[in-house]
This record gives structure tokens, C-alpha cells and sequence, in this order.
């Protein structure tokens, strides 16, 4: 904290906060081919079995990293009669604008989109300021090309969620004042909320990650897991820490919620949409570990690409004549920072 004068130094005590990243998951494609497949049809063995394996492969292990999209607090979208559609170049900027008042530092922004997002987004974003070498692109490739509003690059991604909020019908209030922390106590809920619904509280603002002071808007809260009807406690992210007699460190609201204060959702009951997202790259971790080697195999390889290591074990069958191979990926991942992320909703 930031102290004003020339009043005696108070030092204060330096304490990095870490957290725990497990690594657990093993996923794997299990192949199987006869000795006269190798032989006579599979010249093309790397082309025709390997590449769609490991696509397969890397494709379960970006969903689970994908469903962390589930924690982040931060939401946008445009909206008509309460319903989201499309979003527009304003969306995009406002997740950016999003992103600076939770600290996120500029640059090397990154936006991940459903492949029917993108190809609205770069229809809907086709002429606006875009420099005539970018327009051009997007028109050959049908895909937005960054750098455009702030965001770095921008990856199309088959695996983005498809939310659907909580069938709640109203929401209760909350019950209690001066509540902090990362669950909060409310009157019985008249519907379901979902993990990965965003709500807000009246009356309580997100501050200035740096200044602790108001930034004017309501502060949105993830709900952290599935809440049954008739639940009296919501857990959210990010965890409630008001002022205390002045500005306190890693504060995230001007004040708690008043006793009775409203609950909104941002979408409507039911509403299903897509969570396209941007975010700074630290906002997420993956790790991989080198899986050993074994031997006494046909045949055993290892190789580690943009930081992911994946490792290929083939084994023959001499009383069927046919050879496995499996292919395995050791691996965990967190998302970290989910405030460093923002959600920029579109109609499914």
C-alpha cells in the first residue's frame, strides 16, 4: 500500500502468493494395425494415422483446459431484448477496457473464438478501420487477423463453451451486511444457478486494482459451482474484500453488499451462448511432463512441441500379428488469473 507524507516509514512485509498446479490427467489414442497394413497400406503412416491421433489427442486436452473458461468474472455482450447476439466492435473493446481495470498489462492480448463467431465477428468488422493489408487477409482467409482493437491475435477454437445459465425464476437478496470472502449468504434462491453464471450485487462497485477507488460499474462475480434451488449461500470469484478504515491490499469492491441488497444475473434464465473470450496468456498455466521411456518396445519416441510433450509407444503382437500404439499426454493445468480474462458473449 501506497502511504502519503512524511510520516515515519511503516514497512511493509513482501509476500508472493502461489498456488498448487497438479499434474494428473493422462490422456491417450490407443491405435491398432497389422503388419500387412504397415506393409502394403500405411506408407503414409505419420500423414494418415499419426496427424489425425494427435489432433484428436490435443483436441481433449484444449476442452479441458477450455472448461476453466467456467471461472472467469469478467462479461460482456450486446444484447437485444435482453437476448445476446452477435458482438461488435465495441464488445471487443470493452473486454479490453475490462482487462485494464483488473491490472492486466497491454499487449499480447489474446482473443479465442467459436469458429461461427469469427465468421460473423470478421463479416461484422469487415470495413471498420481496418488497414487495407488487413482487410484484404480476412477476406482470402475468412479469419481476423490481428493486431485489430487491442487484441494481439485472435484463434479460432472448435472447443469454446457453450454456456447455459441457470433456470433460475428470481433471485433472492442478499442476507447480511459486511460479508467478505469467497461465499456469501443470501435469502433462499427461487431457481438454480450454474457454474459459470456471472451476477452482481447493488450497490457494489469494482475498484481501481492500484488506486482502490470506484471505477463506477457494478463488480461482477462468477458463481464458482452449481447452486441448487432454495440454496441460502452462492461460492464467487472473485472473493469479496472491501475497504477496512481505508484501502487495503488486493481490495476488489468499494464496499460489501447491504442486507437486502438485489441479485442480478447478467443473461437470461436458460440462455444458452457461446463464451468467446480475451485474455493475457498469464491468465492460464498448462504444464506437461516428459512421460519415461520404456523399453523392451517395437518402437518409442518423444518429442515436445510449443511446450507440450506427447510420447508414442508401439508394441507387437506376435499371436495376432498386429501392432499398437498409444500416445499419451501427462499433463495439469489452472487458470491462475481468471480476472486477466474477460468473456465476450454471441448468440448460439
Amino acid at each position: 500500500m501506497v502511504t502519503s507524507g512524511t510520516v515515519t516509514a511503516s514497512p511493509q512485509n513482501t509476500v508472493e502468493q502461489n498456488t498448487t498446479l497438479t499434474i494428473t490427467n493422462q490422456d491417450h489414442v490407443d491405435l491398432q494395425y497389422s503388419s500387412q497394413d504397415l506393409t502394403l497400406s500405411l506408407q503414409d503412416y505419420s500423414e494418415r494415422i499419426l496427424a489425425p491421433a494427435v489432433n484428436n489427442l490435443a483436441a481433449v486436452v484444449a476442452s479441458n483446459v477450455m472448461s476453466g473458461a467456467e471461472s472467469i468474472c469478467n462479461y460482456v455482450s450486446k444484447t437485444t431484448s435482453g437476448a445476446v447476439v452477435t458482438p461488435t466492435a465495441n464488445e471487443w473493446l470493452t473486454a479490453g477496457a475490462y482487462l485494464d481495470q483488473n491490472s492486466a498489462p497491454r499487449g499480447n492480448r489474446r482473443a479465442v473464438l467459436d469458429p461461427l463467431t469469427q465468421a460473423r465477428t470478421v463479416s461484422s468488422l469487415a470495413g471498420l478501420f481496418n488497414p487495407t493489408g488487413t482487410v484484404s487477409k480476412q477476406y482470402t482467409s475468412g479469419e481476423m487477423m490481428g493486431p485489430a482493437l487491442g487484441i494481439e491475435r485472435w484463434v479460432s477454437d472448435q472447443t469454446v463453451i457453450k454456456h447455459v445459465t441457470g433456470a433460475y425464476s428470481t433471485l433472492g437478496t442478499v442476507a447480511g451486511a459486511s460479508q467478505t470472502g469467497s461465499t456469501i449468504t443470501v435469502s433462499a434462491l427461487a431457481g438454480p444457478l450454474k457454474q459459470g453464471d456471472i451476477i452482481t450485487f447493488a450497490g457494489t462497485n469494482q475498484v481501481n486494482r492500484l488506486t482502490k477507488t470506484s471505477v463506477g460499474m457494478l463488480r461482477q462475480f462468477v458463481v464458482t459451482a452449481n447452486v441448487n434451488t432454495g440454496a441460502t449461500s452462492i461460492p464467487i470469484y472473485p472473493a469479496l474484500i472491501p475497504a477496512n478504515s481505508g484501502p487495503v491490499q488486493y481490495q476488489t469492491v468499494d464496499a460489501s453488499p447491504a442486507n437486502g441488497a438485489a441479485i442480478t444475473v447478467v443473461n437470461q434464465a436458460s440462455e444458452t451462448y457461446r463464451k468467446n473470450f480475451v485474455l493475457r496468456p498469464e491468465a492460464v498455466t498448462l504444464a506437461t511432463a516428459d512421460l519415461v521411456m520404456p523399453k523392451g518396445v517395437h518402437d518409442a519416441a518423444r518429442e515436445s512441441y510449443d511446450g507440450v510433450s506427447m510420447r508414442m509407444v508401439s508394441q507387437y503382437n506376435i499371436s495376432t500379428d498386429q501392432f499398437i500404439t498409444r500416445l499419451d499426454v501427462l499433463y495439469g493445468w489452472q487458470w491462475v488469473r481468471p480476472e486477466w480474462a474477460c468473456i465476450v458473449a454471441d448468440a448460439l
